[in-house]
């Protein structure tokens, strides 16, 4: 029987499970117009939208893609960073009752065709800066149109690049929209029908498109809030540079539709200047970065500048967030308002939070309001593991996906029934507290074996970011030969800059004894690298994948 220690927690800090949402995009935004029509609803390098700007641009597209051929069920696909654009094209897609896919800009041009041709995306919405990338795509038969936007399409509209295409045709942005009226009738769908199509990042294989229905992504931002401090309707202020075609970009930008409050693109998440000077001249209620963002942001000195004022949270997600970055935010922000966010593309994204009301150190938080987690046994997956104890984190609610696009078998063995219920096995290692805090272990395969021991590779990540030569680093294992279903431990290590003329091999030996000293024998690296920098994923998260690939080249 499922246990179920979180909902202690829920009554002692007053926890309400919200109801599912049963409305659309396009119906939150219909209530915004007509209750706060002035609202700021979107800013963008020094522009801002109302609500009502916001649903006559959707307005605009939703008719100009209707005049491509996009009708209800369609495809479009959003190949760009964080503009108005994609904010636009959300709106519209849920006002057409057509669906959306969110596109990497890092594609290459076969990765793209492979997208574009599963998900049968039939418009494209790409960023002119991508053309030669759209342009050496082979275009895959369901793609009709190529719609082209611009960085500053709504800045002085000039004209954009339009990739040379054999198939598809292309068309400007402005062009599309110029003269579409910016009066539209909503097409009524039910809101269990699928909204978007979000693909996981392929770590193992071609990335899968998981099925994602409005109600799940509408439902998740209310699952995340509920776990509080809440904010009066309309007054949320959202800030962050997730990239938008990522499941938590996506998520932060519906928690402005669902809550009427403004949201702020930000197109490169690397400029940590324009992030600094936004949160200077913006209060933000809500933040949100990977862990590698916010040591940039501590790192940068503008930080310190920020007003923080408003601020009642400041996420974290995408990997875990060592005690060192924790501890450095919250001294810089003034007040406890950090907040570990655990979940996956499938489960729309969120399905744990640390409360910032009673937040546990190393915790990813308790099941978000009206979700479950259970721990079950790595090996089968057919028992339930007592607290404390380590197995898969599987997690049930209203936050999860239909099922993988196309895929029946993998959505079966991902997502399976127990007791009655459809339960997501997130391949995820961890473990559950008596207060139904879950504590991340690892993902199953990073999870390393050595001498029949387990090696969880973030908890020897974390140890090591107390050395002062480390700056960064990431442990995988490649399969040892000699020992089969073993592995080596490999160390990658990025250093300091005060560290990076010494000597070498003085400091893997210096590391090494180090982890000799500090951790059990069976978790000491075989072979460590020193490198410039640890590769990262578009979102922020180690890039272990290159690393395994780099480490059995070599």
């Amino acid at each position: 029987m499922l246990q179920t220690p979180w909902l202690k927690t829920y009554e002692t800090l007053g926890i309400q499970t919200p109801e599912p949402a049963g409305r659309t995009l396009a119906d939150y935004l219909a209530e915004h117009v007509r209750e706060r029509p002035d609202a700021p609803a979107l800013h963008y390098l020094g522009r801002s939208w109302s609500f009502a700007d916001v649903n006559a641009e959707a307005n605009r597209l939703a008719n100009a893609l209707r005049a491509l051929g996009v009708g209800r069920g369609d495809v479009v696909g959003f190949h760009m960073p964080n503009i108005p654009q994609y904010y636009f094209g959300l709106a519209a897609v849920s006002k057409l009752g057509a669906i959306g896919s969110g596109v990497s800009p890092l594609l290459a041009p076969p990765e793209l065709a492979h997208q574009v041709s599963d998900a049968k995306i039939k418009i494209l919405m790409s960023f002119d800066a991508l053309s030669p990338v759209v342009a050496a795509m082979e275009a895959p038969a369901c793609l009709e149109t190529v719609l082209i936007c611009g960085a500053r399409d709504y800045l002085d509209a000039p004209e954009t690049i339009q990739p040379d295409l054999t198939g598809p045709k292309s068309l400007g942005y402005r062009a599309a929209i110029t003269g579409a009226s910016a009066a539209f009738e909503t097409v009524k769908v039910d809101p269990s029908e699928t909204f978007m199509i979000q693909y996981t990042g392929g770590t193992t294989g071609k990335p899968k498109g998981a099925m994602l229905s409005h109600r799940t992504l509408l439902h998740n931002p209310l699952q995340v809030l509920a776990l509080g401090p809440r904010i009066n309707i309309g007054e949320e202020v959202y800030v962050t540079a997730f990239p938008l075609f990522h499941i938590a970009g996506l998520c932060f930008c519906l928690m402005g539709f669902v809550t009427g409050g403004s949201y702020e693109c930000l197109p490169d998440p690397r400029d940590t200047d324009r992030i600094c000077e936004v949160l200077k001249g913006r209060a933000a209620t809500r933040f949100a970065a990977v862990p590698a963002l916010y040591d940039m942001l501590v790192a940068n000195p503008k930080f310190a500048e920020a007003d923080f004022s408003q601020i009642v949270m400041a996420c974290s997600g995408a990997a875990p967030m060592t005690k060192s970055t924790f501890n450095a935010v919250t001294e810089l922000i003034g007040k406890p308002v950090m907040s570990d966010i655990f979940g996956m593309t499938e489960t729309g994204p969120c399905h744990t939070s640390n409360p910032v009301a009673r937040p546990k150190m190393g915790s990813v938080g308790i099941p978000c309001a009206g979700a479950k987690i259970r721990i079950r046994d790595i090996e089968t997956g057919t028992k339930d593991m007592p607290l404390g104890e380590i197995g898969e984190i599987c997690s049930a609610g209203p936050q999860l996906m239909k099922g993988y696009l196309g895929l029946p078998e993998e959505s079966a063995h991902a997502m399976r029934k127990i007791e009655g219920e459809r339960w997501m096995f997130t391949g995820d290692v961890g473990y559950m507290d008596e207060d139904g805090y879950v504590f991340l272990c690892d993902r199953a395969k990073d999870m390393l074996v050595v001498g029949g021991f387990k090696v969880f590779s973030v908890e020897v990540e974390d140890k090591l970011s107390k050395l002062p030569m480390v700056a960064a680093s990431a442990v995988i294992g490649t399969p040892d030969v000699k020992r089969p279903g073993n592995d080596i431990v490999n160390l990658y290590v990025a250093l300091t800059p005060e560290f990076q003329d010494k000597d070498e091999a003085a400091l893997k030996s210096e590391i090494t004894a180090w982890i000799r000293e500090n951790m059990a024998a069976y978790k000491v690296p075989k072979f460590i690298h020193i490198i410039d920098a640890i590769p990262l994923t578009p979102v922020g998260k180690i890039d272990k994948k290159k690393l395994r690939a780099e480490a059995l080249a070599s």
